[in-house]
């Protein structure tokens, strides 16, 4: 009897070797080769026996823009670029009890109106999904099978044909001809496969559900990102209500859209004005500045809280939650050496209010108003916003789509905002333009409320 073929698989990239390695060469993480039976070729496919498709010449192809699908979650919508795409494959991923589940039955729930949709659940019975359900207020006409056995669920999905399908969670099927435990690179990765040719072939735009790691990455091969349409995150603070779902990936849309949701006991809420929730500063404190931001299409509005301690240590700390650490460092920089706001004895801590993150370098100014504000004690002016990008060279640069940023801050009843020089508005909007960092600083902190001697 022959011996079955061993080879090992990277968990982080899917780099495969016969023999095991202690460290990855693709990727180079150490200890992430398992050992995994591999498959036996498909007879037929060698010595030219397999006789392959026909070409298509691609002005032959018929691109027909099909509508894309209303999930009736508007949030949700508006993550995925307008609605779910026919026959895509979305990776939803997230931290254990973020949510997940909860925001896929709630957008299968209002699809079951008009459209057949199947939720496969590997990790729960249909019984507890019964529970859940009540809690959002009934399952409607939502198929439910409970099946981790990789070939029943492609067969049941090729026979009901549905329009939408979540499988919860891809880590929990397997394929029985391989020889690895659910959840392994093969088995994810062979999983993710078969359900890509099922959305593909037969029309069902399908959820996967994916599991993070510890440092919050999709768990399993890097190849299972690459293979799906859409990679949505769930974010957010267990000790925090609010919930964050970000685009990481997007081949249809915008991967720079956000949707803000509040956990309650019925379920997710659409938050509809998050400026209003989380654009709410701490009125005369040092240390606090409100930043307008753009995500994707939506204007935000902030509150950047900063603490400037004196430090014991050779080498200050520099700790931010929700921003750059890098991009922070940069910032700090910045204020020492052509701002004169001295912080090389200092550690600096900074904080987005809310737990959301900023990746915009719009939000520079707003968070170098915060650092000189805590460093010198002065609370910024009341009634004040900001927006700007910084430079090395302590100049304040322009940033896209002022005109929103501005309407936005003036919804909230913001009085006047800080932005860089020439910029211009087209409202009523009280407006006052910096060229310079160390410019920005003494017009937007309140002299008169410093602490300093």
């Amino acid at each position: 009897m022959a011996k079955a073929a061993v080879q090992h698989a990277c968990s982080e990239c899917g780099y495969t070797t016969g023999k095991w390695l202690g460290r990855c060469p693709d990727c180079g993480s150490w200890g992430t080769l398992v050992e995994e039976r591999a498959l036996a070729a498909a007879p037929g496919v060698r010595g030219g026996a397999a006789a392959g498709r026909p070409l298509l010449r691609l002005v032959e192809v018929e691109a027909a823009d099909a509508a894309r699908l209303p999930t009736g979650v508007p949030e949700l919508d508006r993550v995925l670029g307008g609605g779910l795409v026919p026959a895509s494959l979305v990776l939803v991923s997230g931290d254990p009890g973020i949510g997940k589940s909860t925001l896929l039955l709630m957008a299968l729930r209002a699809m079951s109106a008009e459209r057949k949709v199947v939720l496969v659940t590997g990790e729960e019975s249909p019984a507890q999904v019964k529970l859940r359900a009540d809690r959002l207020g009934g399952g409607a006409a939502v198929d439910v099978l409970a099946e981790t056995n990789l070939d029943e669920v492609c067969a049941t999905l090729e026979r009901e044909r549905p329009e939408v399908c979540v499988v919860d969670s891809v880590q929990t099927l397997y394929a029985p001809e391989l020889g690895s435990a659910p959840g392994s690179v093969a088995q994810v990765r062979e999983a993710a496969g078969r359900l890509l040719r099922v959305a593909k072939e037969h029309g069902v735009a399908t959820f996967l559900v994916g599991h993070v790691t510890k440092e919050g990455a999709v768990a399993g091969p890097r190849v299972l990102e690459h293979l799906v349409d859409c990679v949505l995150h769930f974010e957010g603070d267990r000790y925090r209500s609010h919930r964050i779902l970000r685009a990481v990936k997007n081949r249809f849309g915008s991967t720079n859209e956000l949707g803000v949701f509040e956990m309650t006991s019925e379920g997710l809420a659409a938050v509809a004005d998050p400026s209003e929730l989380f654009g709410r500063p701490d009125e005369e404190q040092p240390g606090s500045a409100v930043v307008c931001t753009i995500e994707g299409t939506r204007p935000l509005l902030l509150e950047v809280q900063a603490l400037v301690s004196p430090t014991d240590l050779a080498m200050p700390r520099r700790v931010g939650t929700g921003v750059d650490p890098k991009r922070l460092s940069m910032v700090v920089a910045v204020l020492g050496r052509h701002a004169g706001v001295a912080l090389g004895a200092a550690d600096v801590f900074v904080n987005v209010a809310g737990g959301v993150r900023i990746d915009e370098p719009g939000a520079d100014l707003g968070v170098a108003l915060a650092i000189a504000s805590a460093a010198r004690g002065a609370p910024v002016k009341r009634g004040v916003a900001c927006f700007g990008e910084i430079g090395l060279t302590g100049r304040i640069r322009p940033v896209s789509q002022a005109e929103r940023r501005l309407a936005e801050c003036a919804k909230l009843g913001f009085s006047e905002v800080l932005v860089p020089d020439g910029t211009e508005s087209r409202g009523r909007m009280r407006l006052t333009a910096a060229a310079t960092l160390r410019t920005a600083i003494s017009a937007g902190l309140d002299a008169s409320g410093s602490s300093e001697g």
